[in-house]
């Protein structure tokens, strides 16, 4: 799909402020309500917006442990911990990677005995290794940086 300035303005504006009113939206980039209702339904449609979303603060809902820990299966059972990341409570994401692990993944956790529990359960048929995320860098994910 091909989007013009005119989407890039919305897109602006909607990932500075996904809860603002298509009214309050067509003022901002200068065009009628129902032009810019179309406009989002097709980028919607095309899947260029996939969602809409909050940002939770971790740490105020007890969540106070940050860590990265790379993951290398042994004897190929990469199904196996397939199944298991996607219900373990306190991933955030999990990717699939080239290098000398095969997964990394995020957790977010209560306590430092539960990065521990993660790893026991993952230790019968894989490798760890862990990193505590001390803090983070903000990098905004402006739409700029696609165009």
């Amino acid at each position: 799909m091909k989007i013009d300035e005119s989407d890039v303005r919305i897109l602006r504006e909607l990932q500075a402020d996904s809860r603002i009113s298509i009214r309050e939206l067509s003022k901002r980039v200068n065009l009628s309500p129902p032009s810019v209702t179309e406009r989002v339904k097709r980028l919607e449609e095309h899947h260029i917006i996939e969602g809409y979303t909050i940002r939770l603060n971790k740490k105020e809902l007890g969540f106070a442990i940050d860590c990265i820990i790379e993951v290398t299966m042994r004897d190929g059972q990469y199904e196996k911990f397939k199944s298991f990341i996607k219900d373990y409570p306190y991933s955030e994401w999990c990717y699939r990677i080239a290098g000398g692990a095969c997964f990394i993944v995020k957790l977010s956790v209560p306590a430092l005995e539960d990065i521990e529990q993660f790893i026991n359960s993952v230790s019968s048929y894989a490798l760890t290794e862990t990193s505590i995320v001390f803090s983070e860098v903000e990098v905004p994910a402006n739409i700029d940086k696609f165009l």
